[in-house]
């Protein structure tokens, strides 16, 4: 059964699930890269599994948002915590997530559990709104520090005004 998502408790992601100066292919690389990182940390289960999961979202709509964001994401079976895996693009390496404005330098795969569906709207809502601030995406841009990154991105879960 799923852990559920206390906000005020939100370690969704942890140094362990960030990759600095990430270098990929195209987004199904970044996805697999992140993913790998979820498996090590014991939140999914099944890469292969999760990852089919990830893939058919990304073919329902793009997940590419304004201001360089990729936000791919899935709620699945293979899940047993919600979670997030964050990759910093290295200089040069943007990646197509769809977004209008051009491709992603910081992306962010949310995991939720199959079960959890208001988790996952939640997490996807408050990490969007967090991201439309043009400060908080320099602020994750900049950081160069796992720890730093995924205490940006814990605390905008805690702190967002629910």
């Amino acid at each position: 059964m799923a852990e559920p998502l206390d906000p005020y408790d939100a370690h969704l992601t942890t140094a362990e699930m960030v990759i600095l100066e990430m270098e990929a292919k195209d987004k199904a690389d970044a996805t697999t890269q992140l993913a790998e990182r979820l498996y090590a940390a014991g939140r999914i289960s099944d890469l292969d599994g999760f990852l089919k999961n990830v893939n058919a979202r990304e073919h329902q709509l793009a997940t590419g948002l304004p201001g360089g964001i990729g936000l791919p994401h899935a709620r699945s079976e293979f899940v047993s915590q919600t979670s997030i895996a964050v990759g910093i693009a290295k200089y040069g390496h943007a990646l197509d997530f769809g977004a209008a404005d051009g491709p992603a330098t910081v992306i962010l795969l949310i995991a939720t559990p199959a079960s959890s569906f208001s988790d996952h709207l939640e997490v996807l809502a408050t990490l969007a709104r967090s991201l439309s601030k043009e400060s908080f995406r320099e602020s994750l841009r900049r950081a160069y520090d796992a720890e730093v990154i995924a205490e940006l991105i814990n605390s905008s879960l805690v702190f967002f005004d629910h």
